[in-house]
Formats: C-alpha cells, structure tokens, sequence
C-alpha cells in the first residue's frame, strides 16, 4: 500500500509540474510543422523555395483579413482545408508551387491556432505587398501558401 501512494504521489508531482504542461510556443510550432516548406526569411536565391515565406503569407493575409482572430480562423481553416476559391494572394503564387496541401494529420486545431497568432504577431505589416485583399475579411485574391 505504501508503494502505491508513493507512486500516486510522485505521479501527480510530475503532472503538476509546470514544465510539464508548458504550451509548445508558436516559434517552436512553426519550426516543427511549418518551416520545412515555408521560410522565415526570405533567401537571396528566390528559386529554391517549395513554398512563399511566411512573411509575404501574413502579409496577405492581414490585408484580406482585418483582425487577429479573423486571420487565425482563416490560417487554421484554410491549413486544414485549402481551395483555391479561399485564396487572398496573387494567382501566380498557386501557379508558382500549386496548392497547399491539407494539414490534417500533421498538425491539430489546437497547433494551429498557435501557430497563426504568432505568425500573425511576428510577421507581414497590414496593407504591404500586391495581394488583391479589401481588409473585410473576404477572400479576394489567390493564396501565397503552397
């Protein structure tokens, strides 16, 4: 029996423990779902990429979208669902490296969610760049994402 409270103890001892339960940072997320295909910064040599940096998405993004949460919905749900008629960049960008393809399986809601609010925090000034957004919330353009 006083092993079994030995034990229930130093579990739940662990499952306190802050570090335990510390939320993945964004920066982390990104770097283990995102960043193999899109780059944080833009590289010299523009003919390597397999995806647009992430700067040039967010940029579109926050100009078709004119709220933080407005923008994580959409990055969530396009990243899990994409299509084309959910665009807000330059048609070229499909052209360029094609659709993005579905997230599902890779990264959860939850990750996402993360994952766009600090993208959103760390990069693409509102109303820069040649994307076709109003800042209505309305998809107007093509998407930058692969």
């Amino acid at each position: 029996m006083k092993l079994k409270t030995t034990l229930f103890t130093l579990g739940a001892a662990v499952l306190l423990t802050p570090s335990v339960h510390a939320q993945t940072s964004g920066s982390d997320l990104f770097k283990a779902k995102c960043a193999s295909c899109h780059v944080t910064m833009r590289p010299s040599d523009t003919s390597t990429l397999v995806a647009p940096p992430a700067m040039g998405v967010m940029r579109h993004v926050k100009m078709t979208y004119g709220t933080k949460d407005a923008a994580v919905k959409f990055i969530v749900d396009y990243a899990l669902t994409p299509d084309e008629s959910k665009a807000v960049c330059m048609a070229e960008k499909i052209k360029r490296f094609g659709l993005m393809p579905s997230q599902k399986g890779n990264v959860t809601e939850a990750e996402l969610k993360t994952i766009a609010s600090w993208m959103y925090d760390n990069f693409g000034s509102k109303g820069q760049g040649h994307g076709k957004g109003q800042g209505n919330g309305k998809s107007h353009g093509k998407n930058c994402q692969k």
